[in-house]
Parts: C-alpha cells; sequence; structure tokens
C-alpha cells in the first residue's frame, strides 16, 4: 500500500452513530426551553419598590403624592378656566348686544346667584359708578376714577383665583426631578457599599441595587412632565382671561365717562 493511500484510509470520515438525530433533537429542544426561562425574567416595577431601601421608598412614596396631587389640581384647574372662559364669552356677547346697563346690572345683582370673571368686573364698577354718582356736586373725574378702582379689585380678585394652585404645579415640575435624582443617588450608594463585603463583584450584582435606585429618577420624571405641562398651559390661559378683563375694563370705562358727561350736560 502506497503511502498517499495510507494517509487517506487514516483520515477518513468515520459513520454518525445511529443514536445521533435522537441527540440533536435533544439539544436542540433543551435550548428552545431555556429562551422562555431567560426571558421571563422582565423587570417588575412592585419588585424593584419592595426591594429597595428605606430612604428610595420614601421618596417614592413622597414623589407618588406629588403626582396624584398634580394631577387632581390639573382636572380641577382645567374645569375652573373652561367655565371661566365661557362665563367671558356669554358675557360679552350680552354686553355688546345693546342690553342696557341697568338690566345687566339688575340681572348681576339677583339673588342666591355666583357671579364671575367679566360679570363681576362689571358688577363692581357700576356698583361703585353709581354710589358716587349719588352724590350731588362729584365730578364725573372721580366717578370715572372710582369705578376703574372698583373694577380693578375685582379683577385682581378674580386673577387671584384663577392662579391658585399653579405654585403647586410649578413646584412639583421644578423640584420633583431632583427629589427623585437624591433617592438615585440614596440607592446607588447603597448598593455600592455592600460590595464593600464582598469579594469579587459583577455586573449581576451591581445591577439589582441600580435598577431599584433608578426607579426614583423615573418617578421623578414621571411627576414633574405632566405637572409642567399643566402650569405653562393654565399659565397662557390665565394671562389671555387677563387680557380680556383689562380689555373689558377699558372699554367700560370710556362707556361710563360718556355716562358721566351726560349726567353733567
Amino acid at each position: 500500500m502506497t503511502p498517499l493511500l495510507a494517509a487517506l484510509q487514516a483520515t477518513a470520515v468515520q459513520p454518525l452513530p445511529e443514536d445521533a438525530p435522537a441527540q440533536a433533537a435533544q439539544l436542540g429542544q433543551g435550548a428552545a426551553d431555556a429562551l422562555p426561562a431567560a426571558g421571563s425574567n422582565g423587570l417588575d416595577m412592585m419588585q424593584l419598590v419592595l426591594h429597595a431601601s428605606i430612604p428610595v421608598q420614601l421618596v417614592l412614596l413622597l414623589l407618588l403624592f406629588a403626582s396624584v396631587a398634580s394631577w387632581v389640581i390639573i382636572f380641577r384647574k382645567k374645569r375652573v378656566l373652561d367655565r371661566a372662559e365661557r362665563e367671558a364669552t356669554r358675557f360679552e356677547e350680552r354686553f355688546w348686544s345693546g342690553a342696557e346697563l341697568s338690566k345687566l346690572y339688575a340681572g348681576a345683582t339677583e339673588r342666591n346667584r355666583d357671579i364671575g370673571g367679566l360679570e363681576a368686573i362689571f358688577e363692581g364698577g357700576f356698583r361703585e359708578f353709581n354710589r358716587i354718582r349719588q352724590r350731588r356736586g362729584v365730578e364725573s373725574r372721580i366717578q370715572l376714577e372710582g369705578a376703574q378702582r372698583a373694577m380693578r379689585a375685582t379683577a385682581s380678585r378674580e386673577l387671584d383665583g384663577l392662579e391658585h394652585n399653579l405654585e403647586f404645579l410649578a413646584n412639583v415640575g421644578s423640584i420633583s426631578p431632583y427629589v427623585g435624582l437624591f433617592g438615585t443617588v440614596w440607592g446607588i450608594m447603597i448598593s455600592f457599599q455592600g460590595l464593600a463585603n464582598m469579594k469579587s463583584a459583577t455586573i449581576a450584582t451591581v445591577a439589582p441595587g441600580i435598577s431599584e435606585a433608578l426607579i426614583a429618577t423615573a418617578m421623578g420624571l414621571f411627576a414633574a412632565i405632566p405637572a409642567v405641562w399643566a402650569y405653562n398651559r393654565f399659565a397662557t390661559k390665565v394671562e389671555r382671561l387677563n387680557v380680556r378683563y383689562d380689555a373689558f375694563s377699558e372699554e367700560f370705562s370710556s362707556i361710563l365717562q360718556r355716562q358721566a358727561h351726560l349726567d353733567e350736560a
């Protein structure tokens, strides 16, 4: 036998054993079973909160309270501002429809009737104008100045009521991320302090503690983002209503000034 033929026989492929397909099927089934087991360990928020340290849990509780309070204020403030806009629109339609001022004043001063917005400004200005006009010998300028002061005071009270609790939304929007960051920093400090007692640290030992700490930052953003959005939106609405109140006060002052000149004539 030649040396070349001997080498080929030595390197020939050996036949597969008879149970090789069964072994391959078992390996494939084991790998398929391992995939769901590895993917079942998803992100469990409740477990992260329950296993977090006490300071982190207190931070999460504080942020949860701030978020719930913010949403309560958001819904209430939206209802108040929408009603103020509707009432202002309805009163402007009645006022500029040519109705007599005395009839509008009588309707505003009815018993058991809660007025606000433009109607309250009109009622305050016209009431003061009539009170001063009843005095004899009073100049028209004094009558007009008294009505303007009454309208400014009423408008200030109305705007103060519309701006109520907006400061809370602003504080939640600006402070919540820092409160959440404090919880995260504290949680990471606790995690690294626990690693000091371990001889060898891996990502598997550090990851749970860091995940528990980072949930505080996520909760801070969850509380801050709606509060900032609502504050900006509501502050814009209040500013628009303020412009409408100022414009109405100026226009009503012009009407009262003409009325005062007619009384003097």
